[in-house]
């Protein structure tokens, strides 16, 4: 039965108590956590679950939107007053995701140390560092480029809060429903990258939806800096009233640093890459491709496409599909639909690339006009490629914790426990190494290693070499889980 140490907070769903709690614990912490126990879960622990999922997924929207405020700021940076080159904007956009990369890591740790509703406050909190810095930097243009880059460094914040989330939800449903739970967690977070890309555009003055809001005379970027500031402390507060810690999912970060040993973490870091690295690189640079290539000032008269108006969705496509991707992978097992999605992102990669090959270097308002001929099947090839990214987070997230559930050496209470501890931080693990996308990604379309007369032959390339490396997600894919006789394939994991 759920127990919990002190009274619930208001509104608060538990099942009975059943034990005390020991005196070292001091709000909100749950001793008694058995998902897998159909008369527990319908008698209290959905609902605890539920509200649980619901403000871990609010949380985490605000830490991506804080993480992807560059994905859009960079386009705007010009119109008030920042004089950078395109090379220059690839790079703070690769800046932040690769830093929120790398704090998954510790990120996915501080949930069992610290638990699940006290790391979510803190989490919250930390997002006031860069917002805040934000707001003063964008009103100066002579703010240094260094002081730019080390503020996209710390919105990388907002990425690491995916990790401690989906590993804090991970401990709170049953086998049976975890696709779904952490498909609706995670498209909750990767939705808060198109909501920043909608919403920025709209609050700044810059206009938006297709031209229905206009723009005003004056940007005022520091604007959406103010509301960020505002739901961080919200997601904070949420969190701190409305959550739980589980007892049963807290342990020394040394038990579960165990994964790092053991090859699916792996396998499955190599597989996050194509899926949720190229959704999270292709949401930092779609908008800016859009940018580049298909619309221009020309003897100040504008030509083209606005950006704004398009970019936010890739990465709304891609958010809604991924529960899907989880729920689908929950019927048919999260490996076979791994593998369908990896095939169909090549062959939707290609698409994008020949629409590539269409292109020239928008110097003028005629090579802005002849892009612009392609543009509709550019616009569609990517948002299929951003489609397939969706359901393919989805369908990776469900895989993880069947597999460490299959390699349980024990099927007893105790030694699932266990592989749900390490399904648990292999979410974070994986979860880190796939969010590099966001960083090489832009970095590859940015190639500050050649001229600015070779950079479409980069972006070219780019895509080739993204083509090869999911037909390789899907030859691992398959060898590794859907092999016949295996024991994975034999689990339908």
């Amino acid at each position: 039965m759920t127990t919990l140490h002190d009274a619930p907070t208001p509104g608060a769903e538990a099942a009975p108590s059943a034990a005390a709690a020991p005196s070292r614990r001091t709000r909100r912490w749950i001793e008694d956590w058995q998902p897998e126990d159909p008369t527990f879960w319908e008698g209290g622990g959905r609902q605890v679950a539920r509200r649980n999922l619901v403000w871990s997924i609010f949380a985490e929207h605000i830490g991506f939107s804080v993480w992807f405020l560059w994905s859009m700021s960079t386009g705007l940076l010009a119109a008030v007053g920042f004089g950078y080159g395109a090379e220059q904007l690839f790079i703070l956009t690769s800046v932040s995701s690769g830093v929120g990369a790398l704090l998954r890591v510790p990120y996915t740790f501080a949930v069992p140390v610290f638990g699940g509703r006290n790391w979510t406050v803190i989490s919250a909190l930390l997002l006031l560092i860069p917002t805040i810095m934000f707001v003063v930097a964008v009103q100066n243009p002579d703010t240094p480029y260094s002081v730019m880059i080390l503020i996209s460094a710390l919105s990388g914040f907002g990425g690491g809060n995916f990790a401690s989330s989906m590993a804090n939800i991970n401990s709170f449903y049953p086998q049976s429903e975890k696709g779904w739970a952490l498909g609706l967690n995670a498209a909750g977070g990767n939705i808060g990258v198109a909501v920043v890309q909608l919403l920025l555009p709209i609050v700044v003055g810059a206009g938006g939806l297709w031209g229905l809001i206009k723009g005003a005379e004056t940007i005022e970027l520091h604007r959406i800096g103010y509301l960020y500031i505002a739901l961080s402390v919200l997601a904070a507060a949420g969190a701190y009233f409305f959550m739980d810690n589980l007892a049963h999912a807290q342990t020394r970060a040394s038990e579960t640093a165990t994964i790092l040993k053991q090859k699916d973490t792996w396998t499955m870091s190599f597989l996050y890459i194509g899926t949720f690295g190229s959704f999270i690189g292709y949401s930092g640079a779609f908008g800016l491709l859009i940018k580049l290539y298909f619309s221009g000032t020309f003897e100040g008269a504008f030509s083209g496409y606005q950006f704004a108006y398009y970019a936010f969705l890739g990465a709304t496509i891609g958010s809604i599909c991924r529960p899907f991707g989880g729920r689908i992978a929950d019927r048919l097992g999260g490996a076979r639909v791994t593998l369908v999605v990896f095939v169909l992102q090549a062959l939707g990669t290609l698409g994008v690339l020949y629409a590539v090959y269409q292109l020239e270097p928008a110097t003028s308002p005629e090579a802005v006009a002849a892009n612009g001929e392609v543009f509709g099947l550019f616009l569609a090839t990517f948002l299929f490629v951003f489609a397939m990214t969706g359901f393919g987070n989805g369908s990776t997230f469900k895989m993880i914790p069947a597999i460490w559930r299959t390699k349980a050496a024990t099927k007893d209470a105790a030694g699932l426990r266990r592989a749900t501890l390490e399904a648990s931080a292999a979410v974070g693990i994986v979860s880190a190494v796939g969010a590099f996308g966001g960083f090489v990604i832009p970095m590859m379309f940015a190639a500050p290693w050649v001229g600015a007369d070779e950079k479409l032959g980069a972006v070219q390339t780019a895509f080739w070499l993204f083509t090869a490396y999911y037909v390789a997600c899907a030859v691992v894919t398959y060898v590794a889980y859907l092999r016949r006789g295996t024991p994975m394939a034999d689990a339908r994991v």
